[in-house]
């Protein structure tokens, strides 16, 4: 979870002509599979695509990870790029200490949805509290459970025939034979 405090603000409404007081608040935020659905709902796209999201679509998102109740609109408006700066890395952070060997590792052109997610999770016999989890750390435990179910790689024919060739020696040698 991270946590960011915003400051009293005071601003200027050029179409009223009046200055608006907006009192500070301390936002806690939670990059999750369940805001990451929210978000989808709303915008109907993908989050994890390459694509740039606009300001408006970033400060939504951010309005999604809220776990803060009851926060005044106003108060994303407040937010400076440093709070975005902090929230990005937030997101991007792995909460894991988990590394993978990536020269197995192809780049899948699958578009990742929160839906298809949540396919994993069931698939996979993921409970369901996983949902909050940080989004990343949550990704990690389905790819290591993607890893320790997957079947054995078959050899190549080079390595069959090496191993081959080591038991062929080793039973020459333990019944004393030629061939």
């Amino acid at each position: 979870m991270l946590t960011i405090k915003i400051p009293d603000r005071e601003w200027f409404n050029d179409a009223t002509q009046e200055f608006i007081t907006v009192k500070g608040t301390t936002l806690q935020l939670e990059h999750s599979l369940v805001s990451l659905s929210k978000w989808e709902a709303k915008w109907n796209t993908p989050f994890l695509s390459k694509d740039e999201k606009t300001l408006e679509q970033t400060l939504d998102y951010i309005r999604c990870m809220t776990i803060t109740q009851n926060v005044n609109p106003m108060v994303y408006e407040q937010l400076s790029e440093d709070n975005i700066e902090q929230i990005n890395k937030y997101i991007n952070t792995s909460m894991t200490a988990t590394t993978f060997n990536n020269l197995d590792n192809k780049p899948s052109r699958e578009i990742i949805t929160s839906e298809l997610i949540y396919y994993w999770m069931i698939a996979l016999n993921v409970p369901m509290e996983c949902q909050k989890w940080h989004l990343n750390r949550l990704l990690t435990l389905i790819r290591v459970c993607n890893a320790k179910n997957a079947p054995p790689k078959k050899m190549s024919a080079r390595d069959i025939m090496s191993r081959n060739s080591a038991l062929n020696a080793a039973r020459r040698k333990k019944y004393n034979t030629k061939g």
